[in-house]
């Protein structure tokens, strides 16, 4: 059959659609006043999808979120600070000026200032990261607070599950806030033992279509916290899924989390605090009878640790900013690693000027990652980090899922963000920034184990020219990853 030949009046039509359609998109996007390249590659992408472009950008493409922070909340957490203060100010007086910087920036971006722990402990491996996690679950006497991006209902999932059905028996209030896309797979036969036992659980970004005017399927909750009784918390990059435990499987991720005890923990319960009033609706102030086990008075550590936030509510890009700077500190050493990477351009600024004016920077990522575009988009980066001297090298045991910096002996991260554009200002994350040696020294130890497992990436290593053109072509999607 062939198609008749459109007459001029359609073509004059088609024409003019297309041009609206772009005209109309266009303005949609610019509005949004994001980075230029982000901007460029959004409006180019979608031109080429004819008018479908339009449906793809209302459900993922970037918009203005508004979540709230609770006042009174984080005014009655600075409020128990008090017995930190002393101590930080010793802890400042002896700390490097680029730290002190540091820390400022932490609390200017997110509003969380820098508190103390009496004990930090870096957790290697899905199986030790589930077994404090249970331990400390079982020893909580008021609550339990658990958020999670991933929640699977395999082994580890109904383990936990049944735990948290047997401590609500015993009267341990227990709050459960799940994504709903990263856990889609709970179902309701699966969370019927939670509810009957009276654990309150909720869905952070419902993906039911018409549960919001204009969807939010792009903007996820990718933090992992785990609080108890307020004064025992977790947080890191292990998830609820026995792809993270090497005793279910054989090829799990290799991932690392961390347990931290003291009053610091007040700022992972503070954020659990805010995500649950935003995803549930509930008014904090009908839970002021609690809060002060919720929040409770815990003798001032000796350790310095910060809990820094970010999401598409805050336009200034903490976690991001945090990573910059302390690359930017490094006087001797920068030690990164992540499962994705995709760096912005002050991001990899950083890195390859720290290689530059002699700091030992290296970058560890997994061989092969779950994301094949992810996985091409970060090698397109590596010629020209191992140029600036950067050293590269790739993971080859496993799945690599840590996110971790290491800088000098002073200064270490560990949370749940990725080095790519989605952790930086699409999802919400959370990370750790722990002062002084006591995580600096383990963490660096462990990226020297890890590194044992690894293959270090040439300058001169051979590619075909279909790689290099698949690794640059996934590059040029780097603002939209």
């Amino acid at each position: 059959m062939i198609l008749p030949e459109l007459s001029q009046e359609w073509k004059t039509g088609l024409s003019l659609a297309w041009s609206g359609y772009i005209a109309v998109l266009s303005v949609w996007i610019v509005m949004q006043k994001r980075a230029p390249v982000s901007t460029m590659s959004w409006i180019l992408s979608l031109a080429l999808l004819p008018f479908a472009g339009f449906v793809v950008y209302y459900f993922l493409g970037p918009q203005r979120l508004r979540k709230q922070r609770v006042k009174r909340l984080r005014s009655r957490a600075k409020a128990h600070t008090q017995a930190d203060l002393a101590f930080l100010r010793d802890a400042a007086q002896n700390a490097p000026p680029a730290l002190q910087q540091m820390a400022r920036l932490g609390t200017a971006s997110c509003g969380l200032p820098v508190s103390s722990a009496t004990g930090v402990q870096l957790l290697s491996g899905g199986a030790r990261t589930f077994d404090a996690i249970f331990d400390a679950v079982r020893a909580a006497r008021d609550h339990i607070h658990l958020e999670y991006y991933i929640f699977e209902p395999d082994k580890i999932g109904t383990a936990l599950r049944d735990l948290l059905v047997e401590r609500a028996g015993q009267g341990v209030a227990v709050r459960l806030l799940l994504d709903a896309l990263g856990s889609k797979r709970i179902g309701r036969k699966f969370m019927a033992p939670l509810h009957a036992a009276g654990v309150k659980i909720a869905l952070f970004h419902d993906t039911r279509v018409g549960r919001r005017l204009r969807p939010v399927t792009n903007y996820r909750t990718h933090r992992k916290i785990v609080v108890c009784d307020g004064r025992v918390g977790f947080t890191g990059g292990v998830n609820i899924t026995d792809e993270e435990d090497k005793r279910t499987r054989p090829d799990a991720y290799h991932d690392v989390h961390l347990r931290i005890e003291g009053s610091a923990v007040r700022w992972l319960q503070t954020t659990f605090l805010e995500d649950w009033a935003y995803a549930t609706g509930e008014d904090l102030r009908e839970m002021d009878h609690l809060m002060g086990a919720m929040l409770p008075q815990v003798e001032a550590g000796n350790i310095p640790v910060q809990i820094v936030t970010s999401g598409p509510d805050n336009m200034l890009e903490p976690i991001h900013r945090m990573h910059v700077e302390a690359i930017h500190s490094a006087s001797e050493r920068a030690w990164l690693t992540t499962p994705y990477f995709v760096p912005g351009e002050p991001a990899l600024m950083a890195l390859t000027s720290a290689a530059l004016r002699g700091v030992d920077v290296r970058l560890l990522v997994p061989r092969r990652s779950d994301s094949a575009i992810v996985s091409a988009a970060a090698r397109s980066y590596f010629d020209e980090l191992i140029a600036a001297g950067v050293k590269v090298w790739e993971y080859k045991a496993r799945m690599l899922h840590s996110k971790t910096l290491v800088v000098d002996d002073h200064c270490a991260m560990i949370g749940t963000a990725n080095f790519d554009n989605r952790s930086f200002r699409l999802n919400f994350e959370v990370s750790a920034v722990v002062y002084g040696p006591e995580l600096a020294r383990p963490l660096a130890a462990q990226f020297e184990t890890d590194l044992h497992s690894s293959g270090a990436v040439r300058a001169h290593r051979p590619q075909s020219f279909w790689r290099r053109l698949g690794d640059a072509l996934a590059r040029l999607f780097s603002p939209l990853l």
